[in-house]
Order: structure tokens, then C-alpha cells, then sequence
């Protein structure tokens, strides 16, 4: 089975082609439109404009993921939501559209479900799929979920943020610390130069029994403490703050995906998904955190091209849908921005 598979939830226009082997996706072809340079003019992204940027940038991307037509497939897929619902209307109309012409089957995806299958992506060094149960930890610019998988497509769902997401808060800081958008590379980079135990940032729900993520309070406590210090910032000083800030988020982020791998025995991999996954502190910090936690677990994250927003992941899903579940009918499905998982 090869799946044809588009996602323009954000501001990525992308499409693949993935094929299933021995229960495991393999990546044909992998294509993205990046808006990041677009967006980066107004510190975030403009949802009007970017479904309008997908809207000329789709022809082309699935030119070159399907190599000019040259390349077959089986099945189309497609991320429902959540999203913007402009930009989900844009991938939805023209998977639709194929589905109704080619009459191959389609599959409607959860943008995190998504995220949730970027696990089973082969690396360069082959890394072994996730054994289930699977806790999944997923953090990216809009979410910061913890969810149990026990089988394939059923997820209980254990924890989310209250508030702030944490790649929006390393977007907010960034800001706040004159760097770019998008705030999580920026902060990385400065961080290398920084001292992570300069500055005491709280740590939000820490005395709470809770899976629960809290950034707006982390968020806020930076914002009072840049208040304080002298204008402008020394060179130093931001890579202090930028360390500092790093590490708060991703000790909050081991901390109970800790508390959950110990309350739930059977867990025999923990999977760290989304944009914020490329974080090479939050990878080195939480694997060490899994590993001390639960020695036998398998710790699991994508390689760096398939944790920010892409159509393989999607792919991914969607042949584990052909599997495990069925396809959907095209013509009654919509889009959903609030769009929930396992909804």
C-alpha cells in the first residue's frame, strides 16, 4: 500500500508518498513549502495569508511528491485538523478531489495522530518501531499533550497544558528576548552559549499529583525578571535567560512524562513527538529522565525532518489506518480546528 499524503494544517505546504513494509512506513518521497521566512516578518503566522500561500504552493509540492505523476499510489490521505481552518480547508479540498477523480480510497488524519506516528519513522540508523503500550509526549507550537497508547489507534488521554503550549512559550520568550520567529530554534542557539542555572525560573504544578502541563506562569516569571534587569540586556545575559528557560521547560516536561512511566508499569516505550521534539536539550535531558525512570523502556523520538509540522507523518498515520481501521468516505468528511484525538 503507497498512500499519497498532504498537510497543510499551519503554515507548511507539504505531501508525500509512504509505503508500508513489515508493518513499518518507509518514506518514498517527502516535500515541503516552508512559510517561515513569510511569517517571520510579523513574529508568527498570519492565518490569511497563510492559506493563501497554500493555495499556490500545493500544485507544485504534489507535482514533486508524486515526481511529476510518474510516481503511483493507492490511497490518498489527509490532516482533518486541528489547525487553521483556512489552511485545513485548502489540503482537504484537493485530497478530496483526488479521492473523487481516482475513486482510491481516503483516509482522514488527527494532525497529532500524525505526530503520534512520526515515531515509527525510520532514521538513518534504523532505529527499532515503538513496542506498545507507548506513552507519547507531545510537544509542538499549539500542544503539549501526554497520551497512552496502548494499541494501535486507541490513545487514553493523561495530560495536556492549562494554558500556554510549550513551543508557544519558547516563541513568547524569544520575542521578548529580540530573537526570531520561530522562537524554539533561537532560544537552542543562544542557550549553547548560556548558563542553564543562572536564573531560578518556577517550575508551574510541581507540588500538583497531575499530568497537566503550566507554561504561561514560566512565561510570566521571565517577563518580570527581564523587567529588573538592566537595559539593555548583555550578550550574556540573554543566553543565561535563554539557558535558564530551556532547562525550566524541559524539566517540567520529564517530570511527568517520569510520574506517568511510573504509574503506568506496562509502558514499554515513551515517544517524544512535535516541533519542540527537535530540541536537542529536551531529547538528551528526557531520554536520561527514561531511562533512570525505567531502565528497560525504549526512548524514541523522530529524526529532525519529521518532528515539525510534514505530510509523511501523515502518510504514516494513514497506513496504520489501512491496517488497524478503515478508510473514510471523502464526501462526509470535513475539517475540524478544535479537531480532538480519537475523535
Amino acid at each position: 500500500m503507497k498512500i499519497l499524503a498532504i498537510e497543510t494544517s499551519c503554515d507548511e505546504t507539504a505531501a508525500a508518498i509512504v509505503e508500508e513494509k513489515n508493518f513499518r512506513p518507509v518514506v518514498l518521497t517527502s516535500v515541503i513549502a516552508s512559510q517561515l521566512a513569510v511569517h517571520a516578518k510579523t513574529g508568527g503566522v498570519v492565518p490569511d495569508l497563510a492559506a493563501r500561500l497554500h493555495t499556490e504552493a500545493l500544485p507544485r509540492v504534489l507535482q514533486e511528491a508524486t515526481k511529476h505523476k510518474r510516481l503511483d499510489y493507492d490511497a490518498v490521505a489527509v490532516t482533518v485538523g486541528p489547525g487553521l481552518i483556512g489552511c485545513l480547508l485548502v489540503g482537504a479540498a484537493a485530497a478530496k478531489t483526488v479521492a473523487a477523480v481516482t475513486g482510491k480510497p481516503f483516509f482522514a488524519i488527527n494532525h497529532l495522530e500524525g505526530h503520534i506516528y512520526s515515531a515509527w519513522l525510520p532514521s538513518v540508523r534504523e532505529t527499532p518501531a515503538p513496542e506498545l503500550p507507548a506513552l507519547v509526549v507531545i510537544v509542538s507550537g499549539g500542544h503539549s499533550e501526554l497520551v497512552l497508547m496502548e494499541r494501535h489507534l486507541y490513545y487514553q488521554h493523561l495530560g495536556s497544558t492549562r494554558d500556554d503550549a510549550a513551543g508557544e512559550a519558547f516563541d513568547k520568550v524569544a520575542r521578548l528576548l529580540g530573537l526570531g520567529y520561530p522562537g524554539g530554534p533561537a532560544i537552542s542557539e543562544l542557550a549553547r552559549r548560556g548558563n542553564e542555572q543562572e536564573f531560578g525560573l518556577p517550575v508551574p504544578l510541581e507540588g500538583e499529583e497531575t499530568f497537566d502541563f503550566s507554561f504561561s506562569g514560566l512565561k510570566a516569571a521571565v517577563v518580570s525578571l527581564v523587567g529588573k534587569l538592566p537595559k539593555p540586556l548583555a550578550a550574556h545575559t540573554r543566553a543565561d535567560l535563554a539557558a535558564s528557560f530551556q532547562a525550566t521547560v524541559s524539566r517540567i516536561i520529564a517530570r511527568n512524562t517520569a510520574r506517568a512511566v511510573q504509574s503506568f508499569p506496562e509502558i514499554r516505550s515513551v515517544c517524544l513527538v512535535g516541533g519542540v521534539a527537535a530540541n536537542d536539550h529536551l531529547r538528551t535531558n528526557l531520554e536520561r529522565t527514561v531511562k533512570q525512570a525505567r531502565p528497560a523502556c525504549h526512548f524514541i523520538v523522530p529524526p529532525y525532518e519529521y518532528c515539525t509540522d510534514n505530510a509523511a507523518m501523515i502518510g504514516a498515520a494513514a497506513l496504520f489506518h489501512h491496517l488497524f481501521g478503515k478508510a473514510d468516505n471523502w464526501a462526509g468528511v470535513t475539517v475540524d480546528p478544535n479537531l480532538k484525538l480519537g475523535a
